[in-house]
């Protein structure tokens, strides 16, 4: 049986704090078990708060380029600036929106930067943003060996973010780091109920897990960033968010 519990406790992050102390110690104190095959789904934000990603927009300086696309998008140039920096090329720009390729390979809104929950770092006259992690599959496997190392059992982390999707409204949570969790399950060949094989099915499990998860997370001021999972219905092996990316030569829609 699948079972996802919102790990209590976890205090505001703060740069170079050590996140697998923080989350060890806090499912202990929830009495929680940690046992082989269990997964942890974190929070983009407390890995990129750990990991010193915050930008003080006072300090950015944006190209003319920024300048032209803040004018044409109504955004902050500098918040602009910030999304040229992470991303491998601009998709679409419209009166409020700037849609991108991520320099980690997928679509979405803004580069992944955050205003949201990233208060408190800093005075009050300061106007901090929040970026991605820099690897967000390398910070997964360190977090993981961690826990590992602290319980003494085989675990899977994930990180995971809120994109919105291109034809459906609203967001959903996304992995966009994986370590010890497939991102894909290839069931190709499998048989149905009926007996006929799959012949095109794989699976985006770790995105199912992240939609899952991010409901018990929240999108606003829930403060329960992390989710431990048991159950998951898939052996775990090693994973990485490059399979979860499409291809740009089977992207019918770029």
């Amino acid at each position: 049986m699948l079972t996802l519990t919102s790990v209590p406790g976890i205090p505001l992050i703060q740069s170079g704090d050590d996140l697998s102390h923080i989350i060890y110690q806090a499912v202990v104190s929830a009495g929680i078990p940690i046992q082989n095959g269990d997964i942890f789904v974190l929070a983009q934000k407390i890995v990129s708060k750990a990991e010193g990603r915050m930008v003080n927009l006072a300090a950015v300086h944006p190209s003319p380029k920024a300048i032209e696309l803040a004018a044409q998008t109504g955004k902050d140039p500098r918040l602009i600036e910030l999304i040229l920096s992470e991303s491998n090329e601009v998709l679409r720009i419209r009166q409020g929106s700037i849609i991108v390729e991520h320099r980690l390979g997928f679509v979405c809104a803004n580069a992944g930067i955050d205003h949201s929950n990233v208060a408190g770092i800093g005075d009050e006259t300061e106007e901090f943003v929040l970026l991605l992690p820099q690897n967000p599959d390398a910070s997964a496997e360190a977090i993981r060996q961690s826990l590992e190392h602290y319980s003494g059992v085989s675990l899977g982390v994930m990180i995971i973010d809120s994109h919105g999707r291109a034809w459906r409204l609203g967001t959903v949570g996304v992995a966009i780091g994986l370590s010890g969790v497939p991102g894909l399950v290839d069931l190709r060949g499998s048989p149905d109920l009926f007996g006929y094989q799959l012949r095109i099915t794989q699976v985006g499990a770790a995105d199912e897990l992240a939609a899952a998860a991010s409901l018990l997370m929240g999108q606003a001021a829930e403060g329960t960033p992390v989710v431990h999972v048991r159950g998951f219905p898939y052996a775990l092996r090693s994973g990485s968010l490059a399979e979860l990316i499409r291809p740009k030569d089977q992207d019918m829609f770029r």
